[in-house]
């Protein structure tokens, strides 16, 4: 009789059980959402992240992010000297779709909660690259890359106010 009891008491234990764990998994699955996953360059090395949160209302629109104005408030006041450091990192965008991967000046290195990198800020400054003579553009893969271009005078690099919230993802690209 007892180890009937038992068995009984076993029985209810894993049914609930099961159940918790079938509430737990219809709980994660109700959790869950998809973001567009971008690709991008850092010092010639593919890069993944999503965009947000951007501080501009229309590259909000475009990038299907949210619209955060409060985003423009951590633009420093300039001119600033180069060594004040802020959150916010240069992320390099080509308006004219030359390119279609943005280069970003930082990322965590190694990817995930290991990284040494104190420079990486998920908060970007965008600056916008532009060619000069659209029928010489080739793709640039890195900030020097770009700085190249434009000391030789081939592309014009110019400092927006627009701020974007795009997180480097700690995971490498799996096929």
């Amino acid at each position: 009789m007892l180890r009937q009891c038992f068995l009984g008491i076993v029985c209810v234990l894993s049914l609930a059980s099961c159940s918790l764990h079938s509430i737990q998994d219809e709980q994660t699955r109700q959790a869950s959402v998809s973001l567009p996953l971008l690709h991008g360059w850092h010092d010639d090395k593919e890069v993944l992240y999503i965009t947000t949160d951007v501080s501009d209302q229309a590259v909000a629109k475009a990038k299907n992010a949210n619209y955060a104005p409060r985003l423009r408030d951590a633009v420093p006041q300039y001119p600033k000297p180069p060594q004040v450091k802020t959150v916010l990192e240069r992320v390099y965008a080509f308006p004219n779709k030359e390119q279609a991967r943005s280069v970003f000046a930082s990322v965590p290195e190694p990817l995930g909660f290991k990284s040494q990198n104190t420079h990486y800020s998920p908060l970007w400054l965008m600056y916008v690259v532009v060619w000069k003579d659209p029928s010489k553009a080739k793709e640039l893969r890195s900030e020097e890359a770009i700085l190249t271009a434009e000391d030789q005078g081939l592309v014009t690099i110019e400092r927006t106010d627009i701020v974007l919230n795009c997180p480097v993802i700690p995971f490498p690209l799996v096929d």
